[in-house]
């Protein structure tokens, strides 16, 4: 899941507010709604909050692994266990 954890962390260190976000850089309500909740938000958003910040992506948001949110492992392979199957002969 992705977490925006250290978007709140860079725009305290550059000191700049939730408020001046949607007051003079037209960043909506409702999108700093959905990131205070980890929510998705689109690569626009992201793109448009380090412009804002003069960050890099890193600097916003992290990938964290949700164990409860992860994919059974009989539904997603990983490449290597896709190459080490045994292939099947449809002859």
């Amino acid at each position: 899941m992705i977490v925006y954890d250290r978007l709140w962390e860079t725009m305290k260190k550059k000191n700049i507010s939730q408020y001046h976000l949607i007051k003079y850089c037209k960043v909506s309500a409702g999108q700093i709604g959905r990131l205070k909740k980890n929510n998705f938000v689109s690569t626009h958003t992201i793109d448009m909050l380090c412009r804002i910040l003069d960050c890099d992506v890193e600097e916003i948001m992290e990938y964290r692994v949700d164990v409860s949110e992860a994919a059974p492992k009989s539904e997603c392979k990983t490449k290597t266990e896709q190459d080490n199957a045994p292939s099947e002969d449809l002859a």
